[in-house]
């Protein structure tokens, strides 16, 4: 059973929130002036949206009810630990790219629709 349309725009949002999010944290370590180039909140920032892009694949990729609610759920912490570390580091557009990353989660969980029942049943 193929997933639904939702599911995959959802993770396909999810992946790209996550590579932006790279990329703004990649940005502001190595360039002067942002207030956080070179410290380690900053490198944590970058493994954290590498880390979250590989969980978005992972949950692509898992096929029962079960793996993909636990894998949600740990998607979750880590969109919500990345934005607040982005928080802390006032990196502002890395946090509404985990905001954006929330909501293709949210598309991607979302419960499809069963074909298989009358609409009135």
């Amino acid at each position: 059973m193929s997933q639904p349309r939702s599911s995959r725009w959802g993770i396909l949002l999810l992946l790209l929130a996550a590579v932006v999010g790279f990329v703004l944290a990649l940005y502001a370590y190595f360039t002067p002036l942002t207030g956080v180039t070179g410290t380690l909140g900053a490198l944590v920032v970058i493994a954290a949206n590498v880390i979250v892009a590989v969980l978005a694949l992972i949950l692509r990729a898992s096929k029962g009810r079960g793996a993909r609610i636990f894998w949600g759920i740990v998607t979750l912490l880590g969109l919500i630990g990345t934005g607040f570390a982005a928080l802390l580091l006032h990196q502002w557009w890395i946090t509404a790219a985990m905001v954006v990353g929330l909501v293709g989660l949210i598309a991607s969980i979302g419960c499809p629709v069963s074909h298989d029942k009358p609409a009135n049943a």
